[in-house]
């Protein structure tokens, strides 16, 4: 300000002055502006964030900063390495230029501030190169409006809550302590707890369990303020693809299923692998030779074109939706947690989808008529009980026209209490208006499969009596209200009208993923403000954008080693849209208080689920390599303590893991701080006007098990 205040004065009485003076007096003032240089690239303590943009190398978190804990891995983070995961006996001891490097500006203004340490080399960058980059990191003037949800049409943007009737809550806004003294968790589910599944105090006190109700999510009243512990020897994770096939032992030390299912080639121990033959009870002999098995039981499956995004219910150790990969298909897989020991975290450790869940008295996570076809392969589901309550739930997701494979003993075997089963789901199949489409053995396997369609339309609905069971559901159901919402025993009819969503199949893949759904009404509002197809393509093209100059090329990500990818706030999923072509999959949350665009998401061939993120996400610890915050720390804490949430992404990142947090200000000074008592390396920070950016990587680190 004092240059620009000097520069005016000259100009107002440059006639007063001789040249003479005019020259000493700029003199002084370039000397004026190298001090002012020199200070700002002196190694002098400064704020981590300023007001203007910032690019800066991290200062190492200070002794002492958190409780006492294993001060070897304190300054020992994880990082990426070029070896194959086999080869890497122990996560190696970062060097001090492994860090991320900065990128230096060339086109720096006077009120702009770089942090720098010195004898550091920076890539050389001109300016058309800078200045493309900054502004890829945030919108510029025409995107800005992609930082906020300003959608005004509430009927066309409901959330998840308010489907739901969840009611609305909000808190005071804290700041987390520097100097959280962090203890483990002292829990019986040890270095696999998940707070809303292992509620032993919750579980306890149920009065039944024939539905399930003690694998169902009973969270505690408040996010437990511990961290989970590490097992024993745990390391860096081997990579896709070989981590489809092994796994390390010690990562997930569990040998039940390879004693119950080792003959059924699930999983086998080879030294210190944990290994997968890509078989199930199904299909002992290979998953693919299954997957084309149902592709020729019904030809217009079509794998990866028309058929791309499926439910497998049941999945045991997920080889079924990892080999799909193969196929270009992206697969949900669930199943409850410990009924097969550890059946999910190993899908996740090997890098196959999968999440915690149960079809018990709630609905699933999940839109109405999202999915392009559900599996289910022995999954111990009794479809036919209870007026076909738990089959309905299935009817809901499915889109209309989708498949139901079902492959189980009922399908091909004679037994009386076989024969009973199959009689009893036909008969109920029949009244949902599902038509039983082929019925084959398979040769190799030995193994049958029933393959049953959805109807397109409401033509048989409205054929049936009017006393016909399961009955239609009433005018108030609405089938995309699935928050804590119970099970119903009734069928929802289908919207009508040709551009309500379900009227028509999507798109063939890859197509559907770039092409704004057709039900996307240009009269009306999207998310940001824009109508609504130019709003969905805006968002696609800013995160290819950000993605394809900001994260690929400033921030020293390995992404050879990233592999599970969470997005906390998905809005139209445009961030997984452009990671399609990378050897990645995309978990897309939608917020339950966030408008719902989750049934976007599908249409355009992924997948996600509606979350609340004052509670715990439904997966195991260490479960992701990258996590995605854009936007969704500033909203979450008006309803829950910041703290507890940035505890769960401790939980669920990896050990290495990634957290890119966008946000306001306010917001990544609190997360920053967080972090650092967590121990995680911040590896890039920036800032501009009131907008930040945090990138962070997780360490081993864990407190001592005596201060717990």
């Amino acid at each position: 300000m004092a240059l620009g205040h000097t520069r005016a004065d000259v100009r107002s009485g440059s006639s007063c002055f001789s040249a003479t003076t005019v020259a000493v007096f700029v003199g002084l003032c370039l000397v004026g502006v190298w001090m002012a240089s020199s200070t700002l690239v002196s190694p002098a303590e400064f704020s981590p964030f300023q007001a203007a943009p910032l690019w800066h190398r991290p200062t190492p978190t200070p002794a002492g900063a958190g409780t006492e804990g294993n001060t070897t891995a304190d300054v020992s983070p994880v990082v990426d390495s070029e070896k194959s995961a086999d080869e890497q006996e122990e996560p190696p001891a970062v060097r001090q230029d492994a860090v991320a490097e900065p990128l230096e500006r060339t086109n720096q203004q006077p009120d702009q501030q770089i942090v720098t340490e010195p004898n550091v080399e920076k890539p050389d960058v001109d300016q058309e190169q800078e200045s493309k980059r900054d502004a890829e990191v945030f919108p510029d003037a025409s995107q800005a409006e992609l930082l906020n949800e300003t959608a005004t049409d509430p009927a066309q943007w409901r959330t998840q809550a308010a489907k739901s009737d969840i009611p609305d809550t909000t808190t005071e806004a804290s700041t987390a302590p520097a100097n959280a003294n962090w203890k483990l968790c002292d829990t019986e589910a040890g270095a696999d707890y998940i707070p809303c599944l292992d509620n032993v105090e919750f579980i306890r006190k149920l009065q039944h369990d024939e539905h399930y109700e003690h694998r169902e999510r009973h969270c505690p009243e408040e996010p437990p303020p511990c961290l989970v512990p590490l097992p024993n020897g745990y390391r860096s994770p081997i990579r896709w693809p070989k981590s489809r096939d092994q796994i390390w032992y010690s990562n997930v030390p569990h040998t039940q299923l390879v004693e119950f299912k080792g003959h059924q080639n699930w999983v086998n121990i080879s030294g210190e692998h944990l290994v997968f033959p890509g078989g199930g009870t199904q299909f002992k002999y290979g998953a693919l030779h299954y997957i084309d098995f149902i592709q020729e039981a019904k030809k217009d499956v079509v794998w990866g074109k028309r058929t791309r995004v499926i439910l497998d219910v049941g999945c045991g150790v997920a080889s079924f939706g990892g080999y799909l990969f193969d196929r270009d298909v992206l697969t949900m897989s669930f199943a409850p947690k410990d009924e097969h020991e550890a059946q999910v975290q190993f899908a996740l450790e090997r890098g196959i989808p999968a999440i915690s869940a149960v079809m018990g008295t709630k609905r699933l996570p999940f839109p109405s008529g999202v999915f392009d076809a559900v599996h289910c392969a022995r999954c111990r589901v009794p479809w036919h009980i209870e007026g076909g309550k738990l089959l309905l739930e299935l009817n809901r997701v499915l889109r209309p026209g989708g498949y139901f494979v079902w492959s189980a003993t009922p399908v091909y075997l004679k037994k009386p209490e076989d024969v009973e089963i199959w009689e009893a789901m036909s008969a109920l199949t029949r009244s949902m208006c599902w038509e039983l489409v082929n019925k084959v053995k398979e040769r190799i396997n030995r193994k049958g499969i029933a393959i049953f369609q959805k109807p397109k339309d409401n033509r048989c609905y409205d054929a049936r009596s009017a006393d016909a069971n399961p009955p239609l559901c009433g005018e108030y159901d609405n089938p995309d209200a699935v928050w804590n919402v119970s099970l119903q025993s009734c069928i929802h009819k289908f919207p009508t009208g040709p551009s309500i969503r379900g009227s028509r199949w999507p798109e063939e893949w890859p197509l559907r993923v770039e092409k704004p759904p057709y039900w996307l009404n240009s009269s009306e509002a999207g998310v940001y403000g824009k109508p609504a197809p130019d709003d969905f393509q805006a968002d696609y093209e800013h995160w290819k954008r950000v993605i394809r100059n900001s994260y690929m090329e400033g921030f020293s990500i390995d992404w050879n080693a990233v592999r599970n990818v969470m997005d906390m706030k998905a809005v139209y999923g445009g961030f997984a849209a452009a990671l399609r072509n990378m050897k990645v999959w995309v978990m897309n949350v939608v917020p339950i208080d966030s408008p719902d665009t989750l049934p976007i998401i599908y249409e355009r061939g992924l997948f996600g689920l509606y979350h609340d993120w004052c509670e715990s996400f439904s997966t195991y610890p260490r479960s992701y390599d990258l996590v995605h915050a854009n936007h969704i720390f500033s909203k979450v804490k008006k309803r829950c303590e910041l703290l507890g949430v940035i505890v769960e992404v401790d939980r669920i990142a990896r050990p290495g893991g990634r957290l890119i947090v966008r946000d306001d200000m306010e917001t990544i000074r609190e997360v920053e701080s967080i972090v650092k008592s967590l121990h995680w390396e911040v590896r890039l920070s920036y800032s501009q006007d009131k907008e930040g950016l945090l990138f962070v990587q997780k360490t081993m680190w864990r407190p001592n098990p005596s201060s717990s």
